[in-house]
């Protein structure tokens, strides 16, 4: 069984109870989820709204940095058994959920380190880059370096 269960760039509303849900494994002892969601300021700014842009290889890139976290995770032995993530792209509102990741493992350290780098990782590696459009009408590109 593949521990990648779900990976996903999507342009619709994200589910984290169908993450939950593809994460879930009888061997695990322990699950961690992140929810990501817009938040109504940045750096002492007021956001008004945001866009989420990805390369077209960008599910593909998310894929690889989950097997490197699984990879790196689960190298003493007691594994990861499941991850999962979906990242929105397009027009999202202050409240939407912008990603959700989890992770199950036989234990609930296992699952909260691989949930933490997961995205971390995803945020560092993937090409998503955020545009930011403040409620003074400046606007800011975000992991576009």
């Amino acid at each position: 069984m593949d521990a990648i269960s779900l990976v996903g760039l999507r342009e619709s509303p994200i589910s984290v109870d169908e993450v939950l849900a593809a994460v879930g494994d009888p061997r695990a002892g322990g699950t961690a989820c992140f929810i990501g969601t817009v938040r109504d300021h940045d750096h002492g700014r007021a956001v008004a709204r945001l866009a989420y842009s990805a390369h077209p290889r960008g599910e593909a890139e998310m894929r690889g940095v989950m097997e490197k976290v699984v990879a790196d995770t689960s190298g003493d032995g007691r594994p990861v058994w499941r991850v999962a993530a979906l990242h929105r792209v397009g027009e999202l509102e202050i409240g939407d959920t912008a990603v959700v990741a989890a992770a199950a493992a036989g234990h609930r350290d296992e699952a909260f380190d691989a949930c933490r780098r997961l995205i971390d990782d995803i945020k560092a590696q993937v090409p998503i880059w955020k545009h930011q459009v403040f409620s003074d009408g400046g606007t800011e590109w975000v992991g576009a370096e």
